[in-house]
């Protein structure tokens, strides 16, 4: 089984990445299912209906977020809309959307996705450790395949969850800090492991805003208008070979690829 694993969407640039280059590697790989993180696709902060809508257009199976998902306001009154848009299913059980699911492949077999938050210089939630375990049994029911986005600041906090998954789950893949990691590896029960996939998006740019804008930030301690940058866009992730049987990772793969302009 292989999945790409997209990291963090960021506005009109890295949704134009993901438009001209999945396509591509689904064709070029023989990509099974696509997964990505979506809750900066909305110029940096949020996702839209239509922005859903022009993601899975793209060929995107699966969208995960974190803690920007509920940025545009709107997404409270559609998430339930969408299976296969996910929330952290560590935050509060009465928030709308969920946190798990499993979907089917595009050549046969099935796929569960979890999605969760970290605790730390994050927003409070539920622990992401426990509510891991209790959601990873509900989708063993369904299926071996299962891959966790963990939307973290802390590379701590990810990698005590990576060990902590080991042989319970395909994948960890963290998200979040917008700088892909050189730490990808394949942990010894089986699960692959790394600790962010990186930024789908312009890279002339502090992870993904206009440099400018945050050096200013830097230098007055003054608040100012976060813009999406432009130039040097890439698409970066992670491709993942599953063993079907058994659900445990063959191969977790780097990629960075620049888009053509």
């Amino acid at each position: 089984m292989k999945i790409l694993f997209i990291g963090d969407i960021v506005g009109k640039p890295g949704r134009k990445a993901v438009a001209e280059l999945v396509p591509l590697l689904i064709s070029e790989r023989e990509i099974d299912l696509v997964i990505a993180n979506c809750e900066n696709a909305a110029a940096g902060f949020g996702v839209t209906r239509d922005i859903v809508d022009e993601l899975y257009a793209s060929r995107i199976d699966v969208l995960t977020s974190g803690n920007h998902i509920w940025n545009k306001k709107e997404a409270v009154e559609f998430i339930n809309e969408y299976d296969t848009l996910l929330r952290p299913a560590n935050y509060s059980s009465k928030a709308p959307g969920n946190g798990a699911v499993v979907v089917s492949t595009s050549r046969g077999g099935s796929v569960g996705v979890l999605n969760l938050a970290g605790r730390i210089f994050m927003q409070p939630s539920e622990c992401p450790f426990e509510k891991a375990k209790y959601k990873i049994a509900e989708l063993k029911l369904k299926t071996k395949i299962i891959i966790v986005d963990f939307h973290a600041e802390a590379t701590s906090e990810k990698r005590a969850l990576g060990w902590y998954l080991d042989g319970e789950v395909s994948a960890v893949v963290g998200t979040h800090t917008h700088v892909q990691t050189a730490d990808n590896e394949i942990l010894p029960r089986g699960t692959a492991y790394i600790s962010d996939a990186g930024m789908t998006g312009p890279f002339d740019s502090v992870i993904g805003v206009k440099k400018d804008t945050i050096i200013e930030r830097f230098l007055t301690h003054v608040p100012n208008r976060f813009d999406v940058a432009k130039g040097d866009v890439r698409l970066q992730g992670v491709m993942l070979d599953i063993d079907s049987q058994s659900g445990k990772a063959n191969l977790m793969e780097r990629i960075s690829i620049k888009l053509d302009t």
